[in-house]
């Protein structure tokens, strides 16, 4: 979660720019996980509203933010792997495999604190996992990484095809008059991945209400489940979609080495094709009455999308960037960039305090668009506060401790004073 030009410890601001708008862009979907029933984010049905401005919430995040901004922080994350590694080949001090692997150790370590402890979603674990596999592969071209990349995502693509047509099969079977107690029970199974089951919303709500335990109960059940997953979903994904960073971080992409035409080329790509493509798929699913199977078949379609729109919004920042346009947000977002990895990790103790009964108690109490006040409170709080402490000190405090537990020695913190 770094950007510093290979052999020089100079930062690539592109790239902590574009960094610092997904790590803001990703809690548009995250607080949904943190503030309602875990089947609210797969389904507006079971908790956070169906109409008014909370179904319009739903719907601009599902076409805009939903998988969009996770994709583009994890081709940073796949970028930054390449950057650190160039680094450490240049420099005197560990060589690169033993920094990329000391590094997803502790990465690890932390995915799992914050996965129990603070926010069930956590992606830490997913990227330690998934870098810890891809990393040999960082100097082959970068088209061939590209064209890796693209061919995970399309297999993840086929699988899920696959496995939503067995579903159907299965449903259909097992509610035709006459089905069997036993393929009633494979459905009543196999239909918890997409139907939340019966008292599952007040048993959570009671638990993130209570006190820390009770919370830790609740986090603890879902957590686990999800990293059981992360071979089958989660973990494909996060391998083609750091695949796609490393390769595009070399072909000049996020370091501004593409022309302007060429941004523009994947602006179009990504507004004029891929948004109606989704924008038509959420229509579906609304018009399905949000029938969790169809739900489901129809996002299946629309992960064709995620990389194009993800990579349109990082085009729209990197023109920004190079036109020199809206110079303090740019450096607020440069600084949100350059903290991402504090940033992520405070988020998720910030909206546990506000949601948790040992804190505010709000858990299930907000709707979806009631819950935009916390994201805008907390964008507010990140952008306010990332570049005033990097104007005093060298990284950010959990950037820090990450380093000096890689090199296992206390890492300069504060800026030398004039």
């Amino acid at each position: 979660m770094t950007s510093e030009s290979p052999g020089t410890g100079e930062r690539i601001l592109s790239i902590d720019v574009v960094r610092g708008m997904a790590v803001l862009g990703i809690l548009l979907m995250n607080i949904v996980a943190m503030g309602l029933p875990t089947y609210a984010y797969l389904n507006p049905v079971y908790g956070g509203g169906t109409t008014g401005a909370d179904f319009w919430t739903w719907a601009v995040n599902n076409v805009l933010a939903d998988g969009k901004m996770r994709a583009l922080f994890t081709m940073l994350f796949g970028a930054s792997m390449v950057l650190i590694a160039s680094r450490a080949e240049a420099g005197s001090g560990l060589g690169p495999v033993q920094t990329h692997y000391r590094r997803l150790f502790w990465m690890f370590v932390i995915g799992m604190i914050h996965a129990y402890f603070f926010f069930l979603g956590d992606i830490l674990v997913t990227y330690a996992l998934a870098g810890a596999l891809i990393f040999p592969l960082r100097k082959l071209s970068p088209r061939l990484l590209v064209a890796l990349g693209a061919g995970v995502l399309a297999a993840l693509f086929a699988w899920h095809l696959y496995d939503v047509g067995q579903a159907r099969a299965l449903m259909a079977a097992a509610t035709a008059p006459g089905a069997s107690e036993a393929l009633r029970a494979a459905w009543a199974e196999a239909s918890q991945t997409y139907v939340m089951p019966p008292g599952f919303a007040d048993q959570e709500i009671a638990l993130f209400r209570g006190d820390f335990m009770d919370a830790l109960e609740a986090r603890a059940r879902i957590a686990s489940l999800l990293q059981v997953l992360i071979p089958f979903d989660a973990g494909p994904e996060a391998v083609g979609q750091m695949l796609l960073g490393m390769g595009l971080f070399r072909l000049g992409f996020f370091s501004l080495g593409w022309s302007t035409r060429a941004y523009l080329a994947v602006m179009v790509l990504g507004y004029a094709a891929a948004v109606p493509f989704t924008a038509s798929m959420t229509w579906l699913i609304h018009q399905s009455g949000f029938e969790p199977v169809r739900l489901h078949e129809l996002e299946v379609w629309q992960s064709i999308t995620r990389p194009f729109i993800a990579l349109a919004h990082a085009s729209v920042l990197l023109l920004i960037v190079r036109a020199g346009l809206f110079r303090s947000l740019v450096s607020r977002l440069e600084a949100a960039g350059r903290m991402a990895f504090t940033n992520y990790l405070m988020t998720s103790v910030i909206t546990s305090l506000v949601f948790c009964g040992y804190g505010l108690g709000l858990y299930g109490h907000l709707s979806r668009a009631e819950q935009l006040w916390v994201v805008a409170g907390v964008w507010a709080l990140i952008l306010l506060w990332s570049r005033p402490w990097l104007a005093r000190f060298r990284y950010g405090p959990l950037e820090w401790i990450w380093r000096s537990l890689v090199q296992w020695k206390r890492q300069p913190f504060r800026k030398a004073t004039a």
